[in-house]
């Protein structure tokens, strides 16, 4: 009797495990079947932009508020914070020919401001100009987006972490100069025109 005792305990132990093993192989099956849905849902968004398919909602631009001294608008930050289609360049290399006005609306921003700044602004500054939060990991995104203008020549970086218009060059801007803010009020750290 206490062999068939034991022979049992043995097979409702071994029973146990292979329960417990086979809800283990469940979860992970359950875990690989929802990796796989992303994967094909990921694969078809993609051919979707890639062959400029309209399935994809394009994100909505909110509009810039006024260089008038208004505050800035309830979004500004979504404006900033839109990517790239995947195989799209947003912001093209800058040639004589093109006006700030082929650029996203965010950087077009960026490009006018730096257009009416006085002086090289920091990133930190130019957030704040923009109604832009000044935390310091949103101003590092914030920074790669100045790079990016640098890089692809829209703007100049005339010191470690000071970003300028080129060179007063009006093109950059996309408008002619223009002898103040429409108002006559200025933004803080932002003046038009030559230097007093």
């Amino acid at each position: 009797m206490e062999e068939i005792e034991r022979r049992e305990a043995a097979a409702r132990g071994r029973i146990d495990e292979l329960r417990a093993r086979i809800a283990e192989l469940s979860a992970s099956l359950t875990e690989q079947e929802t990796v796989l849905s992303r994967l094909e849902i990921t694969r078809e968004t993609m051919s979707e932009i890639l062959s400029g398919g309209k399935a994809v909602g394009e994100p909505e631009m909110v509009p810039v508020p006024g260089g008038s001294g208004e505050p800035p608008q309830a979004g500004a930050e979504e404006r900033f914070s839109v990517g790239s289609p995947v195989g799209v360049k947003l912001v093209p290399q800058w040639s004589p020919q093109l006006e700030a006005g082929v650029l996203p609306a965010a950087y077009q921003d960026i490009v006018e401001v730096l257009q009416d700044a006085v002086h090289p602004m920091r990133a930190h500054q130019l957030c704040a100009v923009l109604g832009l939060s000044t935390d310091k990991s949103r101003v590092e995104g914030f920074r790669s987006k100045l790079k990016r203008l640098v890089e692809r020549d829209w703007l100049q970086e005339p010191g470690p972490g000071l970003f300028a218009a080129r060179g007063g060059d009006p093109a950059v801007s996309g408008a002619p100069e223009r002898a103040g803010p429409a108002d006559g009020r200025r933004r803080a750290g932002v003046a038009s025109g030559p230097r007093p």
